[in-house]
């Protein structure tokens, strides 16, 4: 199916157009490709999620594989504006680019370090980012 995106050598696909951009894009359910692939690649920030893909063999599929490697346009504007976290999400694609990381995140263990790490990290920003006067 031509609509699929494991369905074709996704790394020579281009990004789908930003919005505001003027293009027309197709609809999949409703949605634009460009709306379908932020949705993912944000969820990619969650580690739990990354455990879940690693349970159902997806990231050992060469196709599925190569599909993150496309989706590394969203470290570059102007996609990356539009993630809504996007320090874990693009940390997550980056590492998601590494075998071992895609084998290893089938742990419970490195899952929960990576959640732990991931509340730190928001609770550090927040007291960076709105220190309390005494």
């Amino acid at each position: 199916m031509a609509s699929d995106p494991m369905s074709v050598n996704s790394s020579a696909r281009e990004p789908p157009a930003a919005p505001g951009s003027g293009a027309d894009e197709p609809k999949y359910g409703g949605y634009t490709r460009f709306e379908l692939e932020l949705e993912f690649v944000q969820a990619l920030g969650n580690p739990l999620y990354l455990n879940h893909l690693a349970s159902r063999k997806l990231l050992s599929n060469p196709a599925f594989v190569a599909y993150l490697d496309y989706l590394q346009y969203w470290s570059r504007p102007p996609y990356l504006k539009y993630l809504t976290y996007p320090g874990p999400t693009l940390k997550n694609l980056e590492l998601l680019q590494q075998e071992k990381f895609r084998q290893d995140i089938i742990s419970p263990d490195l899952v929960e370090r990576m959640r732990i790490e991931g509340m730190k990290a928001g609770i550090d920003w927040h007291k960076e980012s709105f220190p309390t006067t005494a």
